[in-house]
Formats: C-alpha cells, sequence, structure tokens
C-alpha cells in the first residue's frame, strides 16, 4: 500500500489523483485535517498520528513540510522519519529540492532531511524537484502588480534566470517512481529506485526579461524589465505581509539568480516523464495575469 502525504496542497493533491488511477495500486491519502477514514490524520507536529497514520504502509510519498522556519522543518521531518520507521514503511520516497538550489536557504532542511533519511532502516529515493514555474514570478508580484499603470516590470533578477518546472510534471514522476516502487516490491522486494536520486530540474529557465514578455502579453502592451537592488526588494518585502523566513528565501533565490547559479545545466526529467516536459510559458502568462499570486 501507498501513503501519500499533504495531499491538501497542490503537488500532493496530484501525486493522489495520479496513483488513484492506477489500476493495480492501492493508494491512501494522509492529511493534516484527515478524518481517520476516508483520509488518514497525518500531521507532522503531532508524531503521534504518524505512528498510527504509517501502519501497513510499504510506500511512503513524503511530500516535504517547508513552509515553517528551519528549526520547525527539522522537527516535522525526523519525527516523520522516526515514525516510518518503527511503522515499519518500506521505502520512501520523498519530494525534496533540486541542486540548483543548493546555495539557496531553502535548500537546509532539505540536504538535513535526505541525510536522516540516508541513515533510516528503510530504502528511499529523492525526487530533488525543481521550482514551480508559478515561484519566481510569485516572488516578484509587487513589479507586476506596478507593471500595468507604468509600462516597466522591475524585479531583482539581475540577467540571471531560473529553471522552472510544472507542478503536474513533478506530481507524474512522483506517480511513476511511487508505483513501479509498489510493483517492484510485491514482485521482488527491493524498488529499482531505491537509492537512487533524481534531479528534476525543467528544461526551460525564465528572468526577468521572460516576465516582462509574459506580461506584454497579458496587458497587450510594451513592458519593459528593470533590474532593482536586492537592498531595495529587501526593504519592499518587509512590508509586504510575508513572514521573516519567507522574505530570507525570496531574497536568497534572488541572489542566487543574480549570481546566475540557478540555470539547470542537466535533468532527470525527461528521462522519467512519458512524453514531453509541459510547456511553462501558458502557466506564467496565468500567474501575471493573476497578478503575480504568491504560490
Amino acid at each position: 500500500m501507498i501513503l501519500v502525504t499533504g495531499v491538501s496542497g497542490g503537488l500532493g493533491g496530484l501525486v493522489l489523483q495520479g496513483l488513484s488511477s492506477v489500476e493495480d495500486v492501492e493508494v491512501v491519502a494522509g492529511s493534516r485535517s484527515g478524518d481517520g477514514t476516508t483520509v488518514r490524520r497525518i500531521d507532522f507536529d503531532d508524531p503521534a498520528t504518524l505512528t498510527e497514520g504509517f501502519k501497513g504502509v510499504d510506500v511512503l510519498v513524503f511530500i516535504s513540510a517547508g513552509y515553517a522556519e528551519d528549526d520547525v522543518v527539522l522537527a516535522r521531518h525526523g519525527a516523520v522519519v522516526d515514525a516510518a520507521a518503527v511503522a515499519g514503511v518500506r521505502h520512501v520516497i520523498y519530494t525534496s529540492l533540486a541542486g540548483s538550489g543548493d546555495l539557496m536557504t531553502l535548500a537546509l532542511p532539505h540536504r538535513w532531511t535526505e541525510a536522516r533519511l540516508a541513515a533510516a532502516p528503510f530504502e528511499v529515493t529523492i525526487l530533488r524537484n525543481g521550482l514551480y514555474a508559478e515561484v519566481p514570478v510569485g516572488l516578484a508580484a509587487a513589479g507586476i502588480e506596478s507593471a500595468a499603470a507604468t509600462g516597466v516590470f522591475a524585479a531583482p533578477f539581475g540577467d540571471g534566470r531560473v529553471s522552472v518546472v510544472t507542478r503536474d510534471d513533478l506530481a507524474d514522476v512522483a506517480v511513476r517512481v511511487a508505483a513501479e516502487t509498489q510493483r517492484d516490491l510485491e514482485a521482488d522486494g527491493r524498488s529499482r529506485h531505491a537509492d537512487k536520486t533524481y534531479e528534476l530540474e525543467g528544461v526551460v529557465a525564465i528572468g526577468g526579461q521572460d516576465i516582462a514578455e509574459a506580461l506584454t502579453e497579458a496587458l497587450d502592451r510594451t513592458v519593459e524589465y528593470r533590474t532593482v537592488s536586492l537592498h531595495d526588494t529587501r526593504e519592499a518585502l518587509a512590508g509586504s505581509g510575508l513572514e521573516p523566513y519567507q522574505v530570507t528565501h525570496a531574497l536568497s533565490l534572488f541572489s542566487n539568480a543574480n549570481a546566475g547559479l540557478l540555470e539547470a545545466r542537466d535533468t532527470d526529467l525527461t528521462t522519467l516523464l512519458s512524453a514531453k516536459p509541459r510547456p511553462v510559458h501558458d502557466l506564467i502568462v496565468k500567474t501575471v495575469e493573476a497578478g503575480g499570486s504568491r504560490p
């Protein structure tokens, strides 16, 4: 049996939906708000729910709970690893962060979790997911909001670009790996994906100029891109309503983009997908049309 955590979230919901359509696979849902019947209650902040919720699970699709301060994330992820070991889970598939993000502040809890999983008594597969296409666009929301009035999109990308991927593509890879792992465990006891780390970087990279072009299309007027300083961005984000840790991660992303470190050089995405990666252009246009809603 496969259990998917975080099914109320965008990625977890897509993975559950995909696995539910696979005929020879039994899948159950896990969520903080689970009722214990149709959806198991899996609350990373309540370890008692994890030990009970993981009973009978062969394959755990562990969707990262990264939206918090690092100490909170480490506590949550450590509890998941401990509970999976106690419950006798045979294989854990973890959604981590792509290698191009190694120097981002967001990477720390992911790499820590990978190390904890490597020391655990079950088999592990790491899915190092690239950034969703909506992320850099959403973080540049303030510039998007003013572009309609000024014809200028101002954001701190510099000349850098960020490799991005659609959530649906990442979900499709997770579905394939989980389904094949369950079948392999039933057949001979070990998954073909055991001890594998897959880099799921996007095949398209976007920067400030690309977002300006999407704005030009969405607004039906020419929009020019201009870079702004990280100093000015920090001041703007401080009054944006974001949590302090979100400001830190946003500035880290922009800083890495400025340094040219977020453009992928290679990826396993095309190997693991059954079709070509979904185009991100239309998704970017939709995001800017929505005012750059933060993901």
